[in-house]
Order: C-alpha cells, then structure tokens, then sequence
C-alpha cells in the first residue's frame, strides 16, 4: 500500500495509540476502484482542512412554530385549498400539525404503469402522515452545506436522473432507493415518547419514510437548518416525473408559503448543486408568487381557520411545540466525548441522558465466524474511515471544496450494530441509511442469505432468490459465494439491466418497469411492506398496535437480533469486511456523493486492516465485480463493487485512490 491510503493509516494508528485503544475499471473490467497514482503523500499525514464547524445550538420556538402554520394556512386561504400543514425540528419531533376546515383526510399513491399494484402502490395513506414525512424529508436531507426539498428527492430516486420523457436511457437516481430509509419500523429511528428524557431525541421516525412529494422544505434560523414544513392540499402523495416543465403546485405554494422569515440560505439550496452535470431542483414555487403572508398569526388561523390535531405516534398532544436544539444532548446527536471517540470533531447518537446509544463494541457472532470484530478492531475502522472522510472532498455541499461529511456505521454479521460515528453537520437521514447500507452488505455476503429471505412469510420476498439465481444462472448465489457491496446489489435492484438501458430486462431484485415505481422498488419494498400497512393502520386509528420496531418479517438469528432490522438499502456506499476469507461484518457510509461514500467505507476497512494485520475487504476473487451476466442478445455486463472517485481529496491531487487495493 502507499500514498495517501499508508498515510491516514499511520495518523489513525497515533490516535489510537493516544486514547489507548462514471466507474474506474480494474484489470478485470470491474471496479474496485484504487490508488494507481497512488493515494498521496500531502494529505493524509497532516492536519485536515478546517471547515467542520457544528452547527450553532438554534431552534424553533412555539411561537415561530404558530408563524410558519400561520404563514402557510394564510397561503391555502388564498389558494382556496385547505390543506394539512406538519412541522418538525430538525431530529424530526412533531412540532405542529394543523388541518384546516375541509383539507383532505387522504392522500392517494399512484398506481404503476401496468395498473397491476405492488406495495404501497395505489394505496391511500392518513393526509396527516404524508404531510409529517414530507417535513421530515426536508430536514432529513439538507444540511448546513445544502438545502433539499421533497421535490429535490423526488428527482434523485427514480429510475432516470434527471427523470423526464426525453432522459430514458439515463442511469437511475443517485439515491435510488432512500425513499425506503427513516421507516417506522427501524430500530435506529426512535419513536415518540411520552416524558422523559428520551421523549426529544432524535432522529425520529417517518410515517412513509423519506417523501418525493413536492411540498416538503427545510427551514432555516440564522443560516442554521431547525426544521421543516410539509404540507398535503391536493390529495396526493406522489412525485414528479418529467423535471423539464415547471409545475403549479399548490402543496408546494402553500408550504413555501410557510418558509418566509425562514427560507434556506440561497448559496446551499439544491438548485445551486450540480450532480453529474445536473443542476438539482429545490422548487417550482416562486416566493414572487406567493401571498402577503407575512402578516399572519396564529391566533387568527386557529381555530378560524381549522384545528391543530394529534397525530398517533407523533403528535400526541395537540399544542404548539417547541423544537430542540440539534448538537444539544436532549438531541439526541451530540459531540463525542474523548472517552467515545479520540477525534474531537466526530458526533454520535446519545439517549438524551449522556449515555452514547451505539457505543463501541466487539461483534457478537464469534459463534457462526470464529473470531468476531473486536471493540478495538472497530474502532479503528470507525477511526480510519472518518480520516479518509476528513480529507474528501464533499459533493453536495457549499460552498465548493467543502469537506464531506457522513454517518458511518458497522455492524457484525448478526446485523448488530458495533459502533455509529458522523461528522458533525452530516444530513440526518444518513444515520439511518448508513446502518441500512452496513447490513444490506453484510446480509447479501451471508451463507445464508438465501435461506432466511426464502424462510419469510411472504411469496413475493421469497420468489426474489430463485429469480437472482436464474438471472445470474448460479444456483448458489446467497449463499456466501460472493461478495456483494450495496452497488453489487444495486445493479441488481434496477428496473433495467443494464442500469438505463431502455428495453433491457429488469434486474432479478426489481419490479419490471411496468410495475415500477419510486412506491414498488421490488425486494427492498417487499421486505418492509407489512410493516409500513401495520403501522398505517396504527396511525390512521384502525388498530391499537404499533409495527414492531424491527423492519422485515425474515427470521431473527436470535431472538431480538435480525440481520435486516431497518430493512435494506440499494444505492452504493458499503462494504462486507472479512477475515481470512470469512465474513465478519459490513460498514455503511452515507452523507454525501455515492462514490465518496463507496471509498470512505473501502478505503476505511483496508486502512484499518493495514494497521491491524488482522481483516479486511473481501478477497478479490469472491467480490462481486467477478460476476459477468449474460444478456438474451450475448451482451455482457459485469457487476459493480466500488466505484471510488477520481481527484477526490482536498489536500492532495492523487487519482485513482483504490485501485489495487
């Protein structure tokens, strides 16, 4: 090893010592990515750059909660449309959810193509629940660096980006598939509490998950991201499909309507961001449209207007909230004591009481692997990997050159979560989707990844196993034979394969394009499906009993350790770690770029495998990047690992930082 990889390695070693304790193709025509040029020599031992500020401690008073109803509600009087208006702060705890006099009490899902419904597809879901996700979708997305809409998620998860009529035959989403993250069945995402000290902390759940529905913004208070607005007007809960045209939509009117006094900082909104050459959208509302709204109160909306109204689950109480603090250890994010991680500017999740909720630890599968992960193991892969981070170069952050910023999680091969670390303005749905990422890596790579999904109470998840076996013509794919990345797995995940490749068939793990869409991704959503009903049904009033807090019905290893609990993930950013050829866990990064994500989490385990001589990534010659699929017309297509970026580093201008390794 060498360049810039040897050297983060030996800054990560003295750390450790002080606290005690497009693709770029290989020889093989896979991508593993690599340091050719070789990782570099000014980077990786000095200092990082300086910019991971953590956000000021700013939130929303009750009162600026009664503003932003207000400013909103004004907007739908105006509109003649009343409308269901959620806000949250920024770790998603329900500030307000106001319904006003005939605002609609559902939200239709859109059917597929096909007619033929999948899923949540041509479902109707409480107006309520849809407004709380697309507030959460806001606040989950964005950040200090960068303001995301539910529009601006609507066009990173569909099956062309940028999605429109004339883009078939464009890859897939660049987050393809985090729609189905924040679920509230996770057992990362925590629920609503009645008192206590755990009653604030976050992140919180989402009653969908993370929304494409136009009509979700961030809010901001002095340049600090606090919250978000959702609003349900129009009855649906969608997405959309051709980002050419410039939609009126009153959902987004309304909730823009609510921003006023807290808009985004123009500098970090998506439409400032470009994605492989793409200019992201944050909204097709103009505040030059808007309203005069800036003149309403809350105490002339309610009850004038309508109600605020308790929401099961989320919003027990109806009464204007006060949100809390991000960084703040009511929180329930904070930064990392010494003693919990030897990098001064590293975060973790706490329980509102000080105690970290994912501390270090060893794995616990010596069992089933013979020598399970130690603590010390995984903190030096936490360590390394939030080194490599320090150095990258963020890509979805402002202004240019920023440094990125992610969550990183690593779990042991029972899905048990061994350590959560993140950057301190990291955006909050990649906590979850990280954890996600790190299992889903781990699950596929498994002996008996197979048997379990084949073991699940539900025809549609078990007829995935023989469909990847066929498509891949290897009756013992899931069996461990392979190694499989979350990009491996999300080549598979596609409603084309070839990823865009119009008239191609559908990837083994995918609905075909007929029966597809952003509700219906195939085994992803299968998997989660009853949960998502079951917890519809809790909040909506039909039943008394909430979803477990445990995604997927396959079996658990253990009573109460399942290898999926948060369900998977199919857009890049993991890898399985392994030791002498056997499978001990997986890490997850998720935060930034996909291919940041893809080498902070490759480039973490080598690193801390140099420095420990004991694990590391997969063998080469059981990675994925070996499979070659033959297509009906004798093309051939080989499966992804990693695809690490070029020039990634801030502080050096070394290419091809994984080749090789």
């Amino acid at each position: 090893m060498r360049g810039l990889a040897r050297s983060l390695a030996a800054a990560a070693l003295l750390a450790l010592a002080s606290c005690g304790g497009g693709d770029t193709p290989s020889s093989g025509g896979g991508n593993t990515g690599g340091g050719s040029s070789g990782g570099g020599s000014s980077g990786g031992g000095g200092v990082p750059p300086q910019d991971f500020t953590a956000p000021a401690l700013e939130s929303l008073s009750s009162a600026e909660v009664g503003k932003i109803v207000a400013q909103a509600a004004a907007q739908a009087q105006t509109e003649n449309q009343p409308a269901v208006i959620a806000v949250t702060d920024r770790v998603g705890n329900v500030l307000a959810v106001f319904e006003m006099t005939g605002a609609p009490t559902l939200a239709q899902i859109p059917k597929p193509v096909s007619g033929a419904m999948h899923d949540v597809q041509g479902a109707q879901v409480p107006a309520t629940a849809a407004a709380i996700a697309k507030a959460l979708t806001g606040a989950y997305l964005s950040s200090g660096g960068n303001a995301f809409s539910s529009r601006t998620a609507s066009m990173i998860v569909q099956e062309h980006f940028p999605p429109a009529p004339s883009t078939v035959g464009l890859e897939s989403g660049p987050l393809f598939g985090v729609q189905f993250s924040q679920l509230p069945c996770s057992d990362l995402m925590s629920r609503y509490m009645p008192a206590g000290a755990s009653a604030l902390i976050g992140p919180k759940r989402s009653p969908l998950g993370l929304s494409a529905d136009p009509g979700g913004f961030p809010l901001y208070k002095n340049g600090v991201l606090v919250g978000a607005v959702g609003v349900v007007a129009d009855g649906v809960y969608g997405l959309d499909p051709n980002v050419l045209d410039v939609d009126s939509d009153v959902d987004e009117r309304i909730a823009l309507a609510g921003t006023v006094g807290f808009e985004a900082p123009d500098a970090i909104r998506a439409n400032r961001i470009p994605v492989d050459g793409t200019t992201l959208r944050y909204s097709d509302a103009e505040y030059s449209a808007l309203a005069d709204v800036a003149g309403a109160t809350f105490a002339s909306t309610s009850p004038a207007l309508g109600m605020l109204k308790p929401v099961t689950g989320y919003y027990p109480v109806a009464t204007l909230r006060t949100g809390t603090a991000y960084g703040s250890e009511a929180s329930g994010i904070r930064r990392a004591t010494a003693a919990e991680f030897s990098n001064s500017e590293a975060f973790v999740l706490s329980d509102g009481a000080g105690m970290n909720r994912f501390p270090v630890r060893p794995g616990t599968d010596a069992a089933e692997v013979g020598t399970a992960l130690s603590a010390n193991e995984v903190r030096s892969i936490l360590e390394q990997a939030f080194t490599v981070m320090s150095h990258a170069r963020g890509q979805i952050r402002r202004p240019l050159d920023s440094r990125a910023q992610v969550s990183v999680s690593v779990v042991d091969t029972r899905g048990v979560v061994l350590g959560i670390v993140r950057a301190p303005d990291a955006p909050l749905f990649g906590i979850d989707v990280s954890l996600q990422k790190a299992r889903t890596a781990s699950f596929f790579s498994h002996p008996g990844a197979g048997d379990e999904l084949l073991a699940d109470p539900s025809a549609d998840v078990r007829h995935f196993v023989p469909a990847v076996r066929t498509f891949l013509n290897d009756q013992s794919a899931l069996t461990g034979t392979v190694a499989f990345a979350d990009r491996s797995g999300g080549n598979l995940s596609r409603p084309y394969f070839p990823d865009g490749e119009v008239g191609r068939p559908h990837g083994p793990l995918s609905r075909p394009i007929d029966d597809f869409n952003p509700f219906s991704t195939g085994l992803q959503s299968a998997l989660v499906l009853a949960n998502i009903l079951e917890h519809v049904q809790f909040v909506a009033g039909l039943s008394g009993m909430d979803t477990a807090h445990r995604c997927t019905k396959i079996p658990d290893v253990i009573e109460g350790q399942n290898r999926l609990h948060n369900g998977i993930q199919i857009f890049p950013g993991s890898v399985p770690v392994y030791r002498n050829g056997v499978l001990v866990g997986g890490v997850g990064v998720s935060g930034d770029g996909i291919d940041q994500d893809d080498m902070i989490s490759f480039l973490g385990v080598h690193n801390a495998g140099e420095l420990l001589g004991s694990f590391g990534n997969a063998p080469v010659d059981i990675r994925a990047d070996n499979i070659v699929v033959t297509l009906s017309d004798g093309k051939m297509v080989r499966l992804r690992f990693v695809n690490c970026p070029f020039a990634p580093f801030l502080d050096t201008s070394d290419q091809n930082v994984c080749e090789g390794l």
